[in-house]
Order: structure tokens, then sequence, then C-alpha cells
């Protein structure tokens, strides 16, 4: 069976295509065909075909009924303004052709007519028609391969050729060269193409299940899930910006919904959304998951702003000296697990006391998890006494109002997700109730090397059913092969295969282009590390490399706060900001390793990252702790080292990591 884009047909085609779908769908295994869908570009051809030996046809189908065939001479003489039968359709074939500049001795161009046979074709059809172009009756409809085959001309296309008829067919699926980290390609470059296109896997994942029925069906969990597993640079969030224009484009006035979980991200999401489409529709409703809290929230209800990082520390600090200061629980255990409790849908000492802790990186006895229970108990006290919020109590808030009724959330045809890894089992039920029930549709893209689904777990984990629904992308195209074999091989080489999620994708190292090493550079001090980094920027800046091009990321807010100011100070006002309090421009971006997640430069830089080794080096925490802290900072590490599409740098303060060290041995040494 041949390989169609999309696998099922659109329910709102025409008879004739649709008849037409199923019969190309037939074709056998190595043939492969695409159905146009961009409703932006509607003068184009129905079908492309592609043999196995890459030879190309372009299809357009006439829709005409048997009794329309009348001779253009005979329309003439009865003074008919009807177009002669397959003359509007042709002059879409030629206009296409012609536009994009397809060689017609190169690409077989054809009209099909499912309604009449082929012996009432020969007398209707134009003298002026096109001799190169062929007209296939219904007949073909029933045809075996050999018959197909016999329509297209005997010349197998190169692959830029092949890419450049494929961007032409296919628009909703090219990818501008300014929406990439990669580097540019002398071979495309020399054919005359600049922009991508998707690739096979992708465009799969892009036209799967694109129907929104306008009545419910029955389905389980009352809507449809879609999930796009894949490793960092694979195109995850591309194909989701995509798949929100080719929905928006068939149903404009259905409601859509795009949510992440920083601000950075949902902010770089649609500025390439406008750029991708040159508007901002109203029904298409931009958030992070707290923001969409805030956003919603009753206003019968008081905001209270949740406390600041250092606040809660200090209160979590309170907290601890109260109940595990004579014990191996550290305060970094108590945090974590306040967290993850709160992430649960149910939320009580008495499921606590008997929860499954199945990944949570270190065990408790049962007196020790008695002893916690008390803990988060007297934390939540405290919060209430001081009447404020701690962020994980936002959700909660939200979902209590939803229960009691308080609070009736808008509902949205399509709900896309993005790094759905950082999201927790009560954020998706939430979302649950954010799907119009049984004709929505949830889409959700993951990297689970990142850090499955906040804090362990699956889809499983989370009642979705995504068997049969999911997507796995293994090539990444954003990065270099010495990148992302660094960090692949960190990953691997700090956390044991048994203790990877089942999800866990390995990347395809294989076909990826060659580059520059990662680069160490060790330093002595925090203020050196900060003026290194603003001179290595600067000088990228100063010999023309655009500022947004470079991305630099802290493992903490001071560091980032004292990297801005030292870029605006040796390179003017604004050149440097945090993406997370300003719109994407013309700037160096500068944030949290936290906040970068989604992100991604042509240059990346790492700082700070001396203080997660230290951390995870202390003699203040158990060995337990230390695992899970090592398992953190990987997922940490290896998403801000694939953040790079051409270099990456990273400064260390301190003797550089034995682990890094290694790596790099290890890699130089396979290269050489």
């Amino acid at each position: 069976m041949a390989v169609i884009f999309p696998a099922a047909p659109p329910t709102t085609l025409p008879g004739p295509v649709l008849k037409t779908f199923q019969a190309l769908k037939r074709l056998p295994d190595g043939w492969m065909v695409w159905h146009h869908l961009a409703p932006w570009e509607p003068k184009t051809p129905d079908f492309l075909l592609l043999t196995p030996d890459r030879q190309a046809l372009l299809l357009k189908v006439c829709q005409a009924a048997a009794e329309q065939v009348q001779p253009a001479a005979q329309l003439l003489l009865l003074g008919s303004t009807r177009l002669p039968l397959g003359q509007a359709e042709e002059a879409v074939l030629v206009a296409f052709l012609d536009k994009h500049g397809i060689d017609r001795e190169k690409c077989s161009s054809a009209l099909l007519f499912p309604n009449i046979p082929n012996r009432s074709l020969g007398r209707a059809r134009p003298a002026s028609s096109p001799s190169s172009l062929l007209w296939l009756g219904q007949e073909m409809l029933q045809m075996d391969v050999q018959a197909w085959q016999a329509a297209f001309h005997r010349v197998a296309l190169c692959p830029p050729e092949l890419e450049h008829l494929r961007a032409a067919f296919s628009p909703e699926a090219v990818v501008p060269a300014d929406f990439s980290a990669r580097a540019a390609d002398p071979r495309r470059l020399e054919a005359g193409l600049t922009d991508f296109i998707l690739d096979y896997n992708q465009e799969a994942a892009l036209k799967t299940d694109l129907d929104l029925p306008q009545v419910g069906q029955g389905l389980a969990r009352d809507f449809r899930t879609s999930v796009i597993n894949g490793v960092a640079g694979s195109g995850k969030t591309l194909i989701l910006l995509y798949r929100l224009r080719l929905l928006h484009g068939l149903y404009p006035s259905k409601r859509f919904l795009v949510l992440t979980h920083n601000r950075p991200l949902i902010r770089d999401l649609q500025d390439r959304y406008r750029r991708l489409t040159d508007s901002q529709p109203k029904n298409i409703e931009w958030a992070t998951f707290f923001g969409w809290c805030r956003r919603h929230w009753p206003q019968e209800q008081p905001w209270v702003r949740p406390l600041s990082i250092k606040a809660r520390e200090k209160l979590l600090e309170q907290v601890w000296e109260g109940y595990f200061k004579d014990s191996p629980v550290t305060l970094n255990m108590l945090a974590s697990e306040v967290d993850w409790i709160k992430d649960q849908v149910e939320f009580s000492r008495q499921i606590y006391l008997s929860a499954e802790r199945r990944g949570r990186g270190f065990r408790l006895t049962q007196e020790q998890r008695t002893r916690m229970a008390d803990a988060i108990g007297r934390y939540q006290e405290l919060l209430k006494e001081r009447a404020v919020l701690d962020w994980g109590d936002v959700p909660r808030r939200i979902w209590s109002f939803i229960q009691s009724g308080r609070l009736q959330p808008p509902t949205y045809d399509v709900v896309l997700v993005d790094e759905a890894q950082f999201f927790s089992p009560l954020w998706f039920e939430v979302i649950r109730r954010m799907v119009r029930p049984e004709s929505g549709h949830l889409f959700a893209a993951a990297d689970p090397s990142q850090g499955f689904l906040r804090r362990g777990g699956s889809w499983k984990t989370l009642g979705l059913d995504v068997r049969g629904r999911t997507h796995r992308l293994e090539r990444s195209y954003r990065t270099t092969r010495e990148i992302l074999s660094f960090a692949a091989l960190f990953y691997r080489q700090r956390i044991p295969q048994e203790d990877a999620e089942e999800e866990t994708l390995a990347p395809d190292l294989v076909n990826l282009p060659g580059g520059a090493f990662p680069e160490l550079i060790p330093l002595r001090a925090a203020q050196e590390e900060i003026a290194r980094a603003t001179n290595e920027i600067a000088v990228l800046v100063e010999r023309g490399m655009p500022p947004d091009h470079l991305l630099a990321l802290h493992t903490d807010w001071q560091g980032v706060k004292a990297l801005i100011q030292a870029i605006c100070k040796r390179l003017g006002a604004g050149a440097a900001a945090d993406p997370k309090e300003r719109q994407p421009g013309g700037y160096v971006r500068v944030t949290t390793l936290n906040a970068g997640t989604g992100l991604e430069a042509p240059v990346v830089f790492l700082l700070g990252l001396n203080r997660l080794f230290e951390a995870e080096r202390s003699l203040r925490i158990s060995d337990e702790e230390r695992e899970a802290l090592i398992l953190d900072n990987t997922r940490k590490l290896y998403m801000a080292t694939t953040r790079a599409g051409q270099r990456l740098v990273i400064t260390y303060v301190g003797a550089l990591p034995e682990d890094f060290l290694r790596l790099l041995g290890t890699l130089k040494a396979s290269s050489g």
C-alpha cells in the first residue's frame, strides 16, 4: 500500500476526489502520494504522485459528471457560457507549473475524470489542450500499477528537484530558513534552496487526524489525543505550529488554545506563528499553563500572587527545621515532595501516606513518610496564616473551582501542548476540561529525555490512551553530530538504562551534519565567567552575527541579571534581555536554564554549571538525594546543550568535571 499524506482522507472531500484518494492509496509499497491540503492556496493540483524511482506526476481531478460531456465546438454553437470540459482544471495545472518553474519534461501532469469514461473524453477534449498534459478517464481508478507507471515520464528527479516540487505542492510543510538554528547546507544553496521542508516522518505527524467533526462520535475519554515523542531538535515545536496553521486554515471558525510551561517559549511560538501567517487570529489563545489559570481565575475569588522563590525557600526551611533537622531528609527533599504531591490530582494526608512513590528518586521509611505528611500539612497551614499561595496551589485552586462549579472553563476545539514533559497529572486533568467533549482534539509534543511528565511518569499515568496515536521522531535537524553526540553520551553516562523512562528516545546520530566540538572554557571566578561570556558574545555581534542568533543560559537568575547588564554595558542599552520580560526581537537572549526549554539558537552559551556539580558533591545530602539530583541535573543539561544549532560554549568556574573531559576525549577520539 502506498504511503499517502494525510493517511486518512478529510471528510469534506468531494466525491470524485475521495474516490481518487482511495484508488491512489491502493498503489503498492514504495509509492508515495500527497493530497493537497493548504486552504490558503486553492488553485493547486489535487495530488502529487512519486514512484519508487523518484518519477513524479501532478494530478488534477475534474469533478464533471458524464452528462456534462460536450465538445467545445458544440458549446460555442449553442452559445453556452460554460467552459469546455477540463479547461479550468488545465489552467490550474499550467499556472502551477509556470509559477514554480517546474520542468514539464521531468514532471508529468494529468487530468483525471472519475465520472467520465475514456471513450467520452476524446471527442470532448479541446484542440488547444496541451499535448504534454494527459487526460485519464474513470477506468484509471481500477487500473493496476503498470497503467499508472505509463503516465510518468521516465526521468528520476534528483533530491533538490524533488524537494522543490514538494515545497511547491505542500507549502504547509515548508520551514523558512530563519525558523531554524541549523547551518545552511552548501549543496542546497547551490541548488537555490534556502528554506527547508519537513521530512516524511514529520509530515506524517503534521497531517495525522486532521478532522474536527461537528458532532460527537462517542470517542474514548471524550476527546481524541495525538502525541509526538521526539528527540531535541526533531521539529516537535514546528509540527505543532504548522498543525495549528493547517487546522486554522481548514476550520477558521473553531477555537484553539496553545499551552506551554514558560513565558519565553509561548512568546516565541506566538511570534513565529505571526511571521508564518502574517496574522494574529482572535480565536487562537496563547498562554503558559499558569498564565491561563490566572487569566481565567474567577472574578469573585481574590487573586494572591504566589510566593517568590526566595520567600518559598525561607518558609520551607522553617518547616524543615521543625521536622527534619535531625534526620537524613534534606530541605531539597522536602521541597521536591511538596511539589510532587501538589502535582497529583488527589491531595490529602491519607492519599499521600498510601501513594505509590515510584520514580521519586529517593526512598522514605514509613516513619519518615508520616513525618513528611505532618511537615506538608504544617507548610500549608503557614501559607494559609500568611494568606499566600505556593505556585503549586494555583492549579489546585483552579481544579477546586472547576469541581465546585465556581468556574466553567472555556472549551476549545483544539488544545496544543508544547514541552508536555513538564506538565503534571493535575495540569492535564484541568486540560481535559478545556477540550470540547467528543468532538475536540488534544495534541501534545514531548521530549522524554528532558524529564518526562515532571518527576517521573508516563502518558499512561495520566490516563491518556495514546496507543496508535503516537509519532516517534528520532532524527534531529537543529544541531550537529558533535553537539548531539556530546549531549546523548553525557545523558547515557550519568543515567543508568534501568532508570530511564520507557518513552525515552535515542537520537539518530548517523545523518547529522558535522561541526565544531563543544567548547569548554575553565575559569577561576564567577565574575570572570560573566566577563568572558560577555566578551565572546560581543565579538560575535561586532563581527556581524545577528544578536538573536545568540542564546545564553545561566543556572540562576542572579547570573542572568549580571550577564544582561554586562552585555548592555558593552554593546549598548537593550542589546540583551531576558525573553521572559520582552517580546522576541533583535537582542541577545539571556535567561535561566529552567526557562530555556523550547528555545534554540545557532550559538548557545552555558554558564554557572559549577553550581550544579558542586551541589551533587555536597556532603550534606544523602546518597539517594544525590542520585535524584544527578538525574534532574542531567536532564537539564541535556536540554540546554541541545538548544545549540551550530556552536556550543560552556564556561566553568573551577576544575572542569571529569564527565565533560572524558566525553570530549571520547568524541574526539572517535572522530579522529
